[in-house]
């Protein structure tokens, strides 16, 4: 029988469940016990597929082709399994069911109400996925705060799940925040105090309070929440604001948490404590031999979630390749006003970033330019891609006007064009090409080289494509397809054949990537800018020995400087 694991949060939203559930399952995990992660939103949306970036961030997208929160990305990316919509569950989803089973009369003429239909759809949710995928232990965070009125049918029925299970088959983990008053220089627990409190007006008792803090939590506050909280003193764990997200794993094993709840769930067959692996990742990151500086390019820049799936993807290849990552967040729009020449000087890559509709897609092309110019490595992720076609189309080939129908219906080159299955769609929610697709490689290309695979799944998010009118027109002038469907039919990658690296993808390759196996096109993406900066810096020393200089010249500390935002 599968046991049961609800992660609750309290005090403030953002308090870090989703990186706490995440860091849980690679405790766990590591210690032999398999695993599965669903999460609760409790937003009226079936899904955030037609939400805007800075409402929710980015949209996550399984290899089933569910529309997620951005959760599902840290779950897949700490217990590195491939997740499915049964992951996902929203209230809108719920609704959205028990509603089309009233209007199919199943519920025999009865009144239909939070309880029991409600919160029994939720139970059936949490039951099926702990059925089908077989894993010991379902770990179930519960979005939002304790005290939202939005959330009380998915606390309820985990109130329900807790009484049905037999004893100790389930715990519950509330994640806290502990405010930290600079006046009388303390963290306050108060907060603390009346999240439980609501929590237990539920009906839940918390097993476990992870204390998420800036400041050190001393063993009196431990001790303080312990009594007041009515919790184990072992099951009160700090949660320190770490440097990086992959740290949490350590810190929550070295504080005992693993232990703890297995002991508490009783998972005798649990090995012991193993995080070695992930330990020396983690101080691979921490302790770079060299650094590159990557422009991601976007419209959302201003919230880095937006793009938290290529933040990441990014952070993971640098790994492998022994070098921290510092990111220049460019606001596209920013690209149509002032040169790409002064905001991209310096750069060891361009990373252009997926996206919908017209704003600031000329910011994009402007990018693209830059990077085949300049012969900067370059990455195109969906929307990327096709602004790297539209800026060879009009710049190599001469074709005036080349543009996606997307943002210019009625352009004279096409070169970017709608689905053909996409013809006629008029709702907006959960009709792209999404999850994942076959890609077949072309041999001797950049791309084949850097999955040295004949065929690979990568996950689709996209209604427009690359216009195989042009194809063959692009081929010519040295952009061809080096990963296509099966058949031949669409492209799904593209790069430029006399540039060092010059790629983009139709797919989204960031969903794949893991701290510990970067996905290959960002691999390759920051091997090549890795190249760059040490050619760029070789060229300089040499000139600066030449001089005489004895050091770095001044040209060099340009390049190698610059104000960067934190990868």
């Amino acid at each position: 029988m599968p046991k049961f694991i609800f992660v609750t949060g309290g005090v403030v939203s953002s308090v870090g469940k989703g990186i706490t559930t995440a860091a849980l399952g690679r405790i766990l995990k590591s210690r032999n016990v398999s695993v599965s992660i669903q999460k609760l939103d409790p937003y009226l949306n079936v899904d955030p597929g037609t939400m805007s970036p800075y409402q929710h961030g980015e949209v996550f997208v399984t290899r089933d082709g569910a529309e997620t929160d951005l959760d599902l990305g840290h779950y897949e990316r700490f217990i590195d399994e491939e997740l499915t919509r049964d992951s996902s569950v929203t209230t809108g989803q719920i609704y959205q069911t028990v509603i089309a089973k009233e209007r199919k009369g199943e519920f025999l003429g009865g009144t239909i109400q939070a309880i029991p239909h409600v919160t029994n759809e939720i139970k059936a949710r949490v039951r099926h996925i702990a059925k089908t995928t077989g894993c010991d232990v379902l770990i179930v965070e519960v979005g939002g705060t304790v005290g939202d009125i939005e959330g009380q049918p998915f606390l309820e029925a985990i109130r329900q799940i807790r009484r049905e299970e037999p004893h100790g088959h389930t715990l519950n983990i509330h994640v806290t925040f502990l405010p930290h008053v600079g006046s009388t220089n303390e963290l306050k627990t108060k907060p603390t105090q009346h999240s439980v409190r609501e929590l237990r007006s539920m009906g839940i008792q918390p097993d476990i309070i992870l204390c998420r803090a800036d400041h050190e939590v001393t063993a009196d506050i431990r001790r303080k929440i312990a009594l007041f909280c009515d919790v184990e003193e072992r099951g009160v764990i700090s949660l320190p604001t770490m440097d990086s997200i992959y740290e949490v794993p350590i810190v929550l094993e070295d504080e005992g948490l693993g232990d703890y709840v297995i002991e508490l769930l009783g998972l005798t067959h649990a090995a012991p404590r193993d995080l070695a692996p992930w330990r020396a990742m983690v101080d691979r990151m921490r302790n770079p031999a060299g650094r590159v500086r990557i422009a991601v390019v976007g419209k959302y820049v201003e919230l880095h979630d937006a793009y938290l799936s290529i933040k990441e993807a990014l952070i993971h290849a640098g790994i492998a390749h022994g070098v921290a990552v510092d990111i220049d967040w460019v606001q596209s729009e920013r690209l149509e006003q002032e040169p790409a020449a002064s905001v991209l000087e310096g750069v060891d890559g361009v990373l252009v970033c997926p996206g919908f509709g017209g704003r600031g897609i000329e910011g994009k092309i402007d990018a693209a330019r830059y990077a085949r110019e300049h012969r900067v490595p370059y990455l195109g992720v969906c929307l990327g891609m096709q602004m790297m076609v539209i800026e060879y189309a009009r710049n190599v080939l001469g074709l005036q006007g080349a543009n996606s129908t997307e943002v210019d219906p009625h352009t004279p080159h096409p070169v970017i064009s709608l689905l053909s299955e996409q013809q006629g769609v008029e709702d907006l929610g959960g009709t792209m090409r999404l999850g994942g697709y076959p890609c077949v490689l072309v041999p001797g290309t950049k791309a084949a080289a850097a999955y040295g695979e004949h065929e690979v799944v990568e996950r689709h998010r996209h209604r427009w494509e690359f216009n195989n009118a042009y194809r063959q027109q692009l081929h010519a002038a040295g952009l061809i397809a080096s990963g296509t469907s099966p058949d031949g039919s669409l492209v799904e990658i593209s790069e430029v054949v006399d540039h060092p690296f010059m790629m983009g993808s139709q797919f989204h390759p960031e969903f794949r990537s893991r701290p510990d196996r970067p996905q290959p096109m960002f691999h390759a993406f920051v091997g090549a800018a890795r190249d760059l900066r040490i050619t760029r810096e070789a060229g300089v020393l040499g000139e600066g020995a030449r001089e005489g200089e004895g050091g770095p010249t001044k040209a060099r500390r340009r390049v190698a400087a610059g104000p960067v935002a934190g990868a």
